[in-house]
């Protein structure tokens, strides 16, 4: 085989093999989505559920869809939104949260955040509690939130 040969075919498959990338980048390529600064308020003794608090930033050139959390510290992972209705606070579920391409969505006290309940042990501040959000197209983005004093803002 001479050496233009055996270069154009090599061409070929690295072009091949770039050309599948796209297929599978958005469970790999999930660090365009990145959490900064989360953190948890220390649940008061006895309750067995915590608020978590986050912001996100997407870098993507796409928009990305959060469709749900899991903990393995928690039976139970939501995300929740807290509002003002009529003068009340209410908080009701969220199916999935949209990050805009190239914005940040802050999950943050009064606002979105995310409810663990049933939590497997109590939570003492400085504790590192593991966190897994669920993005559209099958991929993920692991992140740890670090406990805070009880009256954390």
């Amino acid at each position: 085989m001479s050496n233009v040969l055996r270069r154009t075919v090599l061409a070929s498959l690295l072009a091949a093999a770039l050309a599948v990338v796209p297929a599978w980048a958005p469970a790999q390529g999930t660090a365009l989505l990145t959490v900064h600064d989360a953190w948890i308020r220390k649940p008061p003794p006895g309750l067995e559920t915590a608020a978590v608090y986050f912001t996100l930033e997407n870098k993507r050139s796409r928009e990305v869809f959060i469709l749900g959390v899991t903990s393995p510290l928690a039976t139970s992972a939501m995300i929740h939104e807290t509002s003002m209705v009529e003068g009340q606070s209410r908080m009701r579920m969220r199916d999935r949260v949209t990050v805009s391409a190239r914005s940040k969505v802050a999950f943050a006290p009064e606002g979105l955040h995310v409810m663990l309940s049933g939590l497997s042990k109590p939570l003492e501040v400085g504790d590192k509690v593991p966190l897994t959000l669920q993005l559209d197209q099958g991929g993920s983005v692991d992140f740890v939130a670090t406990v805070r004093p009880l009256g954390a803002k």
